[in-house]
């Protein structure tokens, strides 16, 4: 297995109205991109199911620089019908990635959880990720 330190949350950039899963972005991913496998590891839905995407024990392709030692997770929406950022994720998502972050970090003993805008100049997830982990402590 490899080593794993950080969980990086990604939002989909899509309006709220598109309910995607691992097969949509797999697809946009392989085609659009020409990556062998959907880049993220999980994908959240709109209603909180986790779908599963790269398998954890091979390396992501969801932020460059950071792939090796993360895992990635994506949620289902993150722009508003204009197309602006806008944290318009459902409470079962929010709800499921806490879930999937607990599970996450005591697996393999992470000790980091950002999101992507904290290791690139995109707004991707639209939140503060370390202020949602806050909530629960």
């Amino acid at each position: 297995m490899r080593t794993v330190d950080t969980i990086i949350v990604h939002c989909s950039a899509t309006p709220p109205d598109m309910d995607i899963g691992v097969r949509d972005i797999r697809k946009w991913h392989i085609e659009g991109n020409g990556w062998s496998d959907i880049g993220y590891h999980y994908v959240i839905r709109r209603d909180g199911r986790i779908g599963d995407g790269r398998p954890v024990g091979k390396v992501g392709a969801h932020a460059k620089g950071h792939n090796k030692t993360s895992i990635g997770i994506c949620l289902v929406g993150g722009i508003n019908d204009a197309g602006l950022a806008d944290a318009n994720f459902t409470i079962e998502q929010y709800n499921s990635l806490r879930t999937l972050i607990n599970y996450l970090t005591r697996e393999f003993d992470i000790g980091k959880v950002i999101g992507h805008r904290d290791v690139s100049e995109k707004e991707c997830p639209c939140f503060s990720v370390q202020g949602l982990m806050r909530i629960n402590e």
